[in-house]
């Protein structure tokens, strides 16, 4: 009988070597390393779309306000019900004056503020919405534009606005920053 049929293989094949197992570890710490900060943004990121989302509804009543030419002195604000807070969003207001939307965001969604500014015209020549607290007439056959701000982006048409958003920009989706 053969008995070297029976050996087993070469002690190289038999497993992984110390030294090959550490440079896996450490590929793996360099990885987890660019992974984890990207993952913990994307996740900030997708919390402040809840705000977005949320503000439909106030999107909606500045088009209702501007669309039927009701001044009052609440505006833009006039008879919008705020959404209730909730773990990322804490509030959605609207400016009375002007229809701009501030969404202000929890900690857990970066505890700043997006800016919705609503314009007429193109994003490169803008003009700001009538003041909806005076008596003023709806402008002719144009179509309102939204620009989402977040820290650091700029207003279409240099909008003057009351106060900056302050969301960071690496937390704000894509269309905000």
């Amino acid at each position: 009988m053969d008995l070297n049929r029976f050996q087993s293989q070469s002690p190289r094949s038999a497993g992984f070597s110390l030294i090959e197992l550490m440079v896996v570890v450490a590929i793996l710490g360099v990885l987890a390393s660019f992974a984890l900060p990207a993952y913990q943004d994307y996740t900030v990121r997708a919390r402040v779309s809840e705000g977005l989302a949320l503000a439909s509804a106030a999107k909606a009543q500045v088009l209702d306000v501007l669309g039927s030419a009701a001044s009052a002195p609440a505006g833009y604000a006039a008879g919008y019900l705020p959404p209730s807070p909730t773990k990322n969003v804490a509030s959605i207001a609207v400016e009375a004056n002007t229809g701009v939307i501030t969404i202000t965001t929890t900690a857990l969604a970066g505890n700043g503020t997006l800016k919705l500014v609503p314009y007429v015209g193109s994003p490169d020549a803008a003009t700001a919405l009538p003041d909806a607290t005076t008596a003023f007439t709806p402008p002719a056959g144009a179509n309102v534009g939204w620009r989402c701000l977040a820290q650091g982006a700029t207003a279409p048409g240099g909008i003057n606005l009351s106060a900056p958003a302050s969301l960071q920009a690496k937390w704000a989706p894509a269309e905000c920053r």
